[in-house]
C-alpha cells in the first residue's frame, strides 16, 4: 500500500502552514475555521478564555490580560488568530465563526459554547496585530518603539484614521466627532483631485492642500490650519493615561457594552531583554483595566511564560502578572494531536495494514530505533500508536519543536522564520510528501525535514549544505540523494539542540528510513560518512559526538588544527587529570592501626614528574602509548623489579590523548586569538570555550576507562587485581608495594603516642600479657634494630643523632612514623641501653626532667643536637656495691633495677645526707671540741664527689672504687648522728660550761679530788671517739659539782666577813654626818647587792673577786661620803646680806678652809699581797717601797685616808 493512499485527506493538498496575522482573506478564514482542530489542552483553553471574558460581560473587572505561551511552532499564534475570528464573530461564507464551531462540534462543553455566544453577541472591536511588524523601524541602537505608540497606531488604524502620524490621526477623530469629516475628506479631493486616505501618507508634501480644506469648510483658519500642519511635523507625545481615555472614550460612544481586544502577536519576542519594554507594557495594561473596567482586554502571545520573563528583568512586574490573570500554555502535546488530525489521520485500510506490518515487525522496530543519551525520546507504544504516527516516528515532533526554536535563533535568514512562515504542520506535510509513492515501511528520516526548512535558513549553515552536493569527494556523481550529505542535514538539524547527543549509534537511529534497514549495515555507512565528513572538515569529532559546522567555524576549526602542540604538553595535561582528578591522592595509607602509615610517592607520567622536588622512596609511574621505551610485559616486568614502584600501562588507545590535544589546540588559539571581537566569531568562539571544556571531559572520561583497563606491574611480577574502580586498582597495588618495601614496618605491633612516650619516660612499665602469661615487651624486634643500629655506630667510636635515627626508621625497609622513633628511642633509654648527650653534656632523668628529655625527643631544633651512644650497664657486683653502701649510708634499698633509677635513688639521700653534714658543720664553726668533724668534713667530700657524677657508668664505677670509705663513712657517722641529735651534745655542752667554770678559778683551788675529775672529764672529750664514754660524764659533772661546792661554801666565809667589815666602817663613818639621810639608803642597797652576788656566786675565782669589790666599794662610800659631808658644810658657811645694796660679803683675810679628804685602799697601794720577811733588810725595803707609794699619793690640799 502507498504511503499516500493511508491518509483521511489527500497529504498533498495545500495548507497554509500558519496563517499569518494580517492574513484575512475569505478563502484562508474559512480553510482555519474548517480546519482548525481543538485538542484536548486546547479544550481548556477556550474554557479557561471565555469564562474570564464573560466577567467584563456581565460586571466589571481589571483582570483583562491574557497571556499565550508556547515553544515556537506549538501555534499559539493560530490559537490567537482564532479567538480575534470568535469574538469578532467574523462572517466567512454566510456562516459566522461561531456556527463553524458549533457544525464541526469543535467544542464539547455546552457551558463553554454558551459563553463564546455570550462573547460573540457583544458588539467588539477586534485589533488583532503583530506587534514586530506593526512597529516602527529600530533606530541605529535598534531601540525598538514603544508598546505605547504601537497600541495606540494600531488602534487608529483600527477605527479608520491614519495611524502613522498620530497627529493626523487625532484630526481626523476630532472632524469624525463633529461630523466634518466627510465634508473634509470630499473638499479635500476637489482641491487635491486624490482621494484623502490615498495621500495622507504624503502629508509633509500636500500640507497646503490640508490647510484649505481644513479652510474651506469652515474648521479654523489659514493662519490656523498652517500652525496646526507645523506643529504636526513635530514629536508627538502622549501618555498612557491619555490614551486609556481615548479607547474608554471609543467604548462609551459605541455603547450597548461594547469591547476593544488588543490581540497582539510576538509579544515576547518583541520585548526580549528590554525590562522598559516590559515596564511599558505593563503599564499600558494596569491604566486600560482601571479605565475601561474589563470593556478594554489584551491578549497576547509569547515564547516564554509570564512568571519566567517578570522574573529575569529585576524589576517589580507583581502588577502585570496581576493583569494578566489568565494564562493559557500550549504544549507540544497539542502540536502532535493537531498534526495527527489535519495530516496524519489515517483510513480504515490504512490503519489495518499498519497494525499488521507493526505486528509482524514490532521487535525489529525497537532493535532498529535506539539512543544511547541516557535522554528521554518517545518511540512506538503499540500498533494503535504506530498507526497514528506512520510515517513519523513519536520522539520527532519534541526533536522538531526543538529543532525550529534552535535554528530560529541561530540559523534564521530574515524575519520569516521568526514570523511563523513554517510550523511544525508545514514541516510534517512536506516531509510526508516526500516519501508519499513509497509502500508501507517507508519512515521519514531526520534529514528530510531539512528540505522544507532550507528556504530559510542563513547561508553560513544553507552554504555548507550546497557546497558538499558540489563536492566531488562526497559526492562525485552529484546525486540529489547523496547519502554523507543527508548525514551531514541530520547533523546540522541537531547542532543546537539537546535532545539528542550526536554520537554514532543516534545519528544511526536518526537516519533510519526503513523498518527493514538493516542497522548494522546502516551504522557502518554512516561511520563512513562521517570520517568523510571530517576529512573535509564540514564536521569535527568531539570524543564521541560529531558536530556540523559553519563555514565560520571551518575557518576557526582549520586555525586550530594549525596549533602547534608538544608532546610535552600533552603529558602534562595527562598527569594533571590522574594526579589532580582520576587518582588525586598524594599517599598510600596503609591500613593497619587505622591508617596510622601514610606514605608518599612519586608521580610519573611516561618518566617525566608531575612536579619537581619529588623524592619519596616508591613511586607510581602511568605509561600511556606513547612510552618510548614501550609497553611490552617483558620490558615492564623488568624495570618494575629494578625499584620501588608501580608501573601502570595504559591499554594502545590514544583516544584520551587526541582528546587532550585538540583542547589544547583550542585553548592556544583562543589565547592568541582574543582581540577579534566580531559577533558570529565570538558565538563560534565561545562554543569552542565549551568545545574545549567537552574535550578535556571527554579525555577524562576516557583516561578513566583506559586506567580501568590498565595492566599493573609491582617487583618485576604483572599484578592480578580483582577491582576495577580507578582508586582502588591503584591503593591495591600501592599496597603491594609497599608491603615488600616496608617489610619490617610489621616490627612495630604496638601504636604508641605522645603520652606513651611520656609515659615511658616516666618509668611506667609498657610490657603486655601474652596468651601463655608471660610478660612481653612491645615492639621488641623495632627496639632490637634501632639498638643494634646505635651500638653499631658506638663500635665506631660515633655517637649518633636523633636524626640519623629517625632518617634510618622512617625510610624503607621501616616506614615508622616519628611517634614510633620516639617511643622506641625513649625505651631504650630508660631501660639504660642508649645514654643520651646535648651540647656534648650528659642526659638523664636525674639532670633533666621528663618533660625536657622528651622536648630532646620531639622537637626538630635538637633534631640534630641530641646525640645517642651505647651504654655499659652496671654488672651485678657493681649494682650489690650500691645497694650496700645504701643500706648502710642511708638505711634504704633501691626499689627499682635500672641503672639510672638507682643512681637518682642514691643521689636523693646523699643529698638528703649532705644537708645534714652541713648543718653539723654549723655546729663545729660554733663549738671545735665537738667530736667528728674530720669524719664529717670527709663524708660530704665523698658525697660531694658522687653527686657531681651524672653518668650511671661512671656512679657506679666510682661508688665500687670508693666502697670501703663510704661503708667507714657510713660506720664513723652513725655515732655522730647520735651525738648531735640526741642527748650527748646537751652533755657536752654542760662539761664544757662547767670546764670553763674551773679553769677560771683553777688559780684558788687547791683541791686533788677536783683536779682528779676535772682530769678524768677532759680524758673522755679529748676522746677521738668519745660516743661510748660520753654517758660516764653526767657522774663526773655530779662529783664535781659536789665537791666545787663544799669548796665554794668554805671560800665564801671570809668573803661575808670582809663584806660586813666594810659595811659596818662605811656604816660607821655616815653615822653623825648631815649627809647620812641622804646617803643611808644606798649604802645600805649597795652592800646588799654585793651581798646577793656572793650568795649566788659558783665560781671561786668569782667570789676572790667579790672580796676585793667588797673593798673598792667600802672606799668609793666613804669618799662619796667625805664629798658629801663638804659639800653640806660648805653650802651652810655661805649665806645672803642684809646690806640693802645687796652687795655680797667677803672672808676677812686669813679666814681658814678644810681640806679635801680621799679614801684610798692600802690594797690600791701596796699591790702585793704577801711579805716574805726574813731579816731587818727585809722589813726596811717592804717599808721603803710602800713609803714610796704613800709619798706619791700625798697632796696639797688633800687629807689621805688609808683604809686597811
Amino acid at each position: 500500500m502507498y504511503v499516500k493512499n493511508m491518509f483521511v485527506k489527500p497529504i498533498d493538498r495545500e495548507i497554509k502552514g500558519v496563517i499569518k496575522v494580517g492574513q484575512g482573506d475569505d478563502e484562508n478564514v474559512r480553510q482555519e475555521l474548517e480546519e482548525y482542530v481543538v485538542t484536548r489542552e486546547l479544550q481548556k483553553h477556550f474554557a479557561d478564555f471565555f469564562s474570564s471574558y464573560k466577567k467584563g460581560i456581565v460586571g466589571n473587572t481589571d483582570k483583562m490580560g491574557v497571556w499565550i505561551s508556547g515553544f515556537f511552532g506549538s501555534g499559539k499564534s493560530h490559537f490567537l488568530k482564532i479567538l480575534s475570528y470568535l469574538l469578532e464573530n467574523r462572517l466567512v461564507d454566510g456562516k459566522t465563526a461561531l456556527e463553524y464551531f458549533i457544525e464541526d462540534r469543535k467544542i464539547k462543553d455546552e457551558m463553554v459554547l454558551a459563553d463564546m455566544r455570550l462573547a460573540a453577541n457583544v458588539s467588539s472591536d477586534v485589533i488583532l496585530f503583530n506587534i514586530d511588524s506593526k512597529s516602527g523601524m529600530a533606530d541605529s541602537q535598534n531601540n525598538k518603539e514603544a508598546i505605547l505608540s504601537v497600541f495606540l497606531k494600531v488602534f487608529n488604524q483600527h477605527l479608520g484614521f491614519y495611524g502613522a502620524n498620530p497627529f493626523l490621526a487625532d484630526l481626523e477623530r476630532q472632524l469624525s466627532d463633529e461630523d466634518k469629516y466627510e465634508d473634509f475628506k470630499v473638499a479635500f479631493a476637489e482641491i487635491r483631485g486624490k482621494e484623502w486616505e490615498d495621500s495622507r501618507h504624503q502629508f509633509r508634501l500636500i500640507q497646503d492642500y490640508v490647510c484649505k480644506a481644513l479652510v474651506q469648510i469652515d474648521y479654523m483658519s489659514m493662519d490656523a490650519a498652517k500652525n496646526w500642519c507645523a506643529s504636526a511635523t513635530g514629536a508627538y507625545n502622549i501618555d498612557v493615561a491619555t490614551f486609556a481615555e481615548m479607547v474608554k472614550k471609543h467604548i462609551e460612544k459605541k455603547g450597548n457594552n461594547h469591547h476593544v481586544v488588543f490581540l497582539v502577536d510576538e509579544i515576547g519576542q518583541y520585548i526580549g531583554d528590554d525590562s522598559k519594554l516590559m515596564l511599558n507594557l505593563q503599564t499600558v495594561t494596569e491604566d486600560l483595566g482601571t479605565a475601561c473596567g474589563g470593556k478594554a482586554w489584551v491578549l497576547v502571545t509569547s515564547q516564554q511564560d509570564i512568571d519566567s520573563i517578570t522574573k529575569t528583568k529585576g524589576n517589580d512586574f507583581s502588577k502585570i502578572q496581576g493583569r494578566f490573570d489568565t494564562r493559557l500554555s500550549l504544549s507540544s502535546a497539542n502540536v502532535d494531536e493537531v498534526i495527527r488530525k489535519r495530516i496524519l489521520e489515517k483510513t480504515e485500510s490504512g490503519k489495518q495494514t499498519l497494525g499488521l506490518l507493526y505486528d509482524e515487525k514490532d521487535t525489529i522496530i525497537k532493535n532498529l530505533i535506539i539512543f544511547n543519551d541516557g535522554i528521554e525520546k518517545k518511540l512506538y507504544s503499540d500498533r494503535n500508536n504506530f498507526a497514528a504516527i506512520y510515517p513519523f516516528v513519536p520522539y520527532q515532533f519534541n526533536l522538531l519543536a526543538s529543532v525550529l526554536t534552535s535554528i530560529r535563533t541561530h540559523g534564521a535568514s530574515g524575519k520569516h522564520l521568526a514570523e511563523g512562515e513554517r510550523s511544525m504542520l508545514a514541516l510534517f506535510k512536506e516531509s510526508a510528501m516526500k516519501i508519499m509513492d513509497k509502500t508501507e515501511g517507508t519512515i521519514v528520516p531526520v534529514n528530510m525535514f531539512y528540505d522544507a526548512l532550507e528556504e530559510f535558513l542563513d547561508h553560513s549553515h544553507k552554504g555548507v549544505i550546497i557546497r558538499a552536493y558540489d563536492n566531488e569527494y562526497l559526492n562525485p556523481e552529484k546525486s540529489e540523494d547523496c547519502f554523507d550529505v543527508a548525514v551531514l542535514k541530520t547533523l546540522f538539524m541537531i547542532k543546537y539542540v539537546k535532545e539528542v547527543v550526536a554520537n554514532l549509534e543516534n545519528i544511526t537511529s536518526l537516519m533510519v528510513s526503513n523498518i527493514d534497514d538493516d542497522r548494522i549495515a546502516l551504522k557502518n555507512k554512516v561511520e563512513e560518512a562521517l570520517k568523510r565528513l571530517v576529512r573535509q572538515t564540514l564536521i569535527q569529532k568531539n570524543g564521541e559526538v560529531y558536530v556540523f559546522l559553519t563555514d565560520e567555524e571551518q575557518e576557526i576549526n582549520r586555525e586550530i588544527e594549525s596549533q602547534n602542540v608538544e608532546i610535552s604538553e600533552v603529558i602534562g595535561k595527562v598527569s594533571e587529570l590522574i594526579f589532580d582528578g582520576l587518582f588525586d591522592e598524594k599517599k598510600y595509607r596503609y591500613p593497619a592501626f587505622n591508617g596510622r602509615y601514610t606514605f608518599s610517592f612519586n608521580q610519573f607520567v611516561d618518566d617525566r614528574p608531575y612536579k619537581a622536588n619529588q623524592n619519596h622512596d616508591i613511586s607510581l609511574k602511568i605509561l600511556t602509548p606513547n612510552y618510548e621505551l614501550g609497553t611490552d610485559e617483558t620490558t615492564l616486568r623488568l624495570m618494575s623489579g629494578q625499584n620501588a614502584s608501580i608501573l601502570v600501562a595504559l591499554p594502545d588507545d590514544k583516544a584520551f590523548m587526541d582528546e587532550i590535544r585538540s583542547a589544547l589546540k583550542i585553548e592556544k588559539y583562543l589565547r592568541l586569538n582574543s582581540s577579534n571581537t566580531v559577533t558570529k566569531y565570538e558565538q563560534i568562539k565561545e562554543a569552542k570555550r565549551v568545545e574545549m571544556r567537552e574535550r578535556s571531559g571527554n579525555a577524562r572520561i576516557f583516561l578513566e576507562q583506559s586506567l580501568r583497563n590498565a595492566d599493573i606491574y609491582s617487583n618485576g611480577d604483572k599484578l592480578q587485581i580483582g577491582a576495577k574502580d580507578v582508586s582502588a586498582r591503584i591503593n591495591e597495588a600501592l599496597g603491594k608495594l609497599v608491603n615488600v618495601t616496608y617489610h619490617k614496618l610489621s616490627y612495630i605491633d604496638t601504636a604508641m603516642s605522645e603520652a606513651n612516650i611520656r609515659s615511658v619516660l616516666k618509668g611506667n612499665n609498657n610490657s603486655q600479657l601474652s596468651l601463655d602469661g608471660t610478660t612481653q615487651i612491645p615492639n621488641r624486634l623495632a627496639l632490637n634494630d634501632v639498638l643494634d643500629f646505635v651500638s653499631m655506630n658506638s663500635l665506631r667510636h660515633a655517637k649518633t643523632s636523633m636524626k640519623s635515627i629517625v632518617e634510618r626508621f622512617t625510610k624503607p625497609p621501616y616506614g615508622f612514623v616519628g611517634d614510633d622513633v620516639q617511643w622506641l628511642v625513649a625505651k631504650l633509654f630508660k631501660d639504660g641501653d642508649i645514654a643520651f648527650f646535648v651540647n656534648n653534656d650528659v642526659v638523664t632523668l636525674l639532670t633533666k626532667s621528663e618533660d625536657e628529655v622528651y622536648r630532646y625527643l620531639s622537637r626538630k631544633e635538637y633534631l640534630e643536637k641530641l646525640l645517642t651512644e651505647k651504654r655499659e650497664k652496671a654488672n651485678d657486683k657493681q649494682k650489690k656495691v650500691v645497694r650496700e653502701v645504701m643500706k648502710e649510708l642511708f638505711n634504704v634499698t633501691p626499689a627499682s633495677d635500672e641503672d639510672d633509677a638507682i643512681l637518682k635513688s642514691f643521689q636523693q639521700y646523699a643529698t638528703h645526707l649532705k644537708n645534714d653534714l652541713e648543718k653539723f658543720e654549723i655546729h663545729y664553726k660554733n663549738e671545735s671540741s665537738y667530736p667528728g668533724e674530720n669524719v664529717v668534713k670527709d663524708g660530704k667530700s665523698l658525697l660531694l664527689n658522687l653527686l657531681t657524677i651524672q653518668y650511671s657508668t661512671e656512679f657506679f664505677k666510682s661508688v665500687n672504687e670508693k666502697q670501703e670509705e663510704l661503708l667507714e663513712f657510713a660506720e664513723d657517722y652513725e655515732p655522730i648522728k647520735s651525738f648531735f641529735i640526741g642527748d650527748q651534745i646537751e652533755i657536752w655542752n654542760r662539761s664544757l660550761r662547767l670546764l670553763k667554770i674551773y679553769d677560771d678559778s683553777k688559780t684558788f683551788i687547791v683541791n686533788n679530788e677536783i683536779e682528779k675529775v676535772i682530769e678524768e672529764i677532759r680524758s673522755i672529750m679529748k676522746s677521738r671517739t668519745p660516743y661510748r664514754e660520753i654517758r660516764k660524764i653526767p657522774d663526773l659533772l655530779d662529783r664535781y659539782n659536789d665537791l666545787y661546792g663544799n669548796l665554794l661554801a668554805e671560800m665564801e666565809v671570809p668573803v661575808f666577813i670582809a663584806i660586813e667589815e666594810a659595811r659596818i666602817r662605811v656604816a660607821e663613818e655616815l653615822d653623825g654626818k648631815e649627809c647620812k639621810e641622804k646617803l643611808s639608803r644606798k649604802v645600805i642597797e649597795a652592800f646588799a647587792e654585793i651581798r646577793d652576788k656572793a650568795e649566788s656566786c659558783n665560781n671561786v675565782a668569782t667570789l676572790q673577786n667579790i672580796k676585793i669589790e667588797a673593798d673598792a666599794l667600802k672606799v668609793r662610800l666613804l669618799n662619796e661620803i667625805t664629798e658629801e659631808e663638804a659639800k653640806i658644810i660648805a653650802g651652810k658657811g655661805t649665806g645672803s646680806s642684809d646690806d640693802p645694796t645687796g652687795d655680797a660679803v667677803s672672808d676677812p683675810p686669813g679666814t681658814y678652809k678644810a681640806k679635801k679628804t680621799t679614801t684610798v685602799s692600802i690594797k690600791a697601794i701596796n699591790s702585793e699581797a704577801t711579805w716574805r720577811i726574813e731579816n731587818e733588810a727585809d722589813v726596811d725595803r717592804y717599808v721603803d717601797a710602800l713609803k714610796i707609794k704613800l709619798k706619791q699619793r700625798i697632796q696639797e690640799g688633800v687629807t689621805l685616808n688609808i683604809e686597811f
